[in-house]
């Protein structure tokens, strides 16, 4: 399979934002539970230094012999935590779900993925092309 690391990139960012939109509608489904706090899915600090080439703070691997093969450690792949507000309360049930806020959130996510399955499939489809042309 021919992969990139913009397309692993991709990809890991197509599975961050499945579990974003799981987080977004899980305190949508608990907006009238009682002390539920909302959680929010964190990668865009991680996934801007990945893209400007910075130090995520992973490991590098370096070759110490030239008839070593090259390896990786996973640079493609984006960091990304689960954090929940605790500093703030919406309903006198100590519930902090936003709704507007959460569905703003729910339908900007649903907007990223569709762009991220047509920019990830594009990139599949073009090697598919490739491939067959060679034919």
């Amino acid at each position: 399979m021919l992969v990139s690391k913009s397309s692993k990139r991709n990809e890991a960012l197509l599975a961050i934002l499945e579990h974003k939109h799981k987080t977004i509608t899980s305190n949508i489904a608990n907006v009238d539970t009682p002390n539920y706090k909302a959680q929010k899915v964190v990668f865009e600090d991680e996934l801007a230094k990945l893209i400007n080439g910075e130090n995520t703070g992973q490991v590098q691997l370096n070759r110490t012999r030239e008839n070593h093969l090259p390896l990786s450690a996973g640079t493609s792949v984006i960091p990304y935590n689960t954090v929940q507000d605790h500093a703030t309360a919406m309903n006198n049930n100590r519930n902090n779900v936003d709704i507007d806020a959460e569905m703003v959130n729910l339908a900007s996510n649903q907007l990223a993925y569709n762009f991220m399955i047509d920019k990830v499939s594009g990139h599949y489809n073009k090697y598919k092309k490739l491939l067959t042309e060679l034919k």
